[in-house]
Formats: structure tokens, C-alpha cells, sequence
């Protein structure tokens, strides 16, 4: 059972780890393509947070450090949970919170339109990530740790 577990996290953790790799590659001195992906993105998802709540987001928020702090969460984040660390599987699921709503923003689209569509699947598709990584940690937090028995002595018979 352990093997298998095992399996499955390196699994799990393998989409995190390919895509931070991914961007590390890319990131460049501006952030690479995934800066110029999400400088839209974020404008659109930071009016849309201050029209709602009132929360402004920082101006001067340099999109290259979100990129290298997204890679950081999944690079770390990945390794841990394939040693299956309950922290590592927190680290997945911040990214995961911070990650989706911004990036596969359906809500801006038309609901006729192919854009939604193709948001909305990948939106659905993190949330079952994120509900597998809410469902580990639930998991650890409710697995009894390991104790130790104390052997109770003997009665030595004379």
C-alpha cells in the first residue's frame, strides 16, 4: 500500500514539478512568457477585486516576482508532497487558491463563447486538484500517528 501511495503522489506532483520546470526555463530577466500571460490577467482580476471588496492590489507588483514565487510553490511544494508532507500539499493548495481564479477567468467571457468554455474546464479541472489536496491533508491530519506501546512487565514466575 505504501508503494502504491507513493506512486501516486510522485504522480500528483509530477504536474506541479513539469510546469514549474517549465517556467524556470523560460523566465528569462521579464519573467518569460508566463509575465506576458499574466499582466492581463492580473489588470482584469485586480479591477474586478477592487469593484467587489474595495482591495486594491500594489502598483508597483513586479509580475516576474509572482512568476518565480508561483515556481517556488510548486517546486517546493512538490517535492515535499512526494514525501508526503502535509506541507508541501499547503503549499500546492496556496498556489492553487492564488493561481486559478486569476488565470482561468471564465467569468469575463460570454458563456456562448469557445474562451469559456476552455476557461471553465480548466477552472473545474484545478478545482479537483484542489479538493485532492484538501482531501490529503484531511487525510494526514485524521491518520492516528504511530505510538509507541510501552510493554508492560512480566510477572516473573518462581
Amino acid at each position: 500500500m505504501a508503494f502504491v501511495s507513493s506512486v501516486g503522489r510522485l504522480l500528483f506532483a509530477s504536474v506541479f514539478l513539469l510546469s514549474a520546470r517549465q517556467e524556470f526555463n523560460e523566465f528569462g530577466s521579464d519573467g518569460g512568457p508566463a509575465a506576458k500571460f499574466l499582466r492581463p490577467k492580473l489588470d482584469v482580476f485586480s479591477s474586478h477585486l477592487l469593484t467587489h471588496t474595495g482591495v486594491h492590489l500594489p502598483k508597483q507588483l513586479e509580475i516576474k516576482h509572482l512568476v518565480a514565487a508561483a515556481i517556488v510553490l510548486k517546486g517546493v511544494g512538490g517535492l515535499l508532497f512526494i514525501f508526503g508532507s502535509s506541507f508541501g500539499a499547503v503549499l500546492l493548495l496556496l498556489h492553487q487558491a492564488i493561481a486559478t481564479p486569476i488565470l482561468y477567468d471564465f467569468y469575463n467571457y460570454d458563456a456562448e463563447k469557445k474562451e469559456f468554455n476552455q476557461l471553465f474546464l480548466k477552472f473545474t479541472q484545478n478545482l479537483a486538484l484542489f479538493g485532492a489536496l484538501l482531501f490529503f491533508i484531511s487525510m494526514k491530519i485524521s491518520m492516528p500517528k504511530k505510538q509507541l506501546r510501552k510493554r508492560a512487565p512480566k510477572a516473573k514466575t518462581t
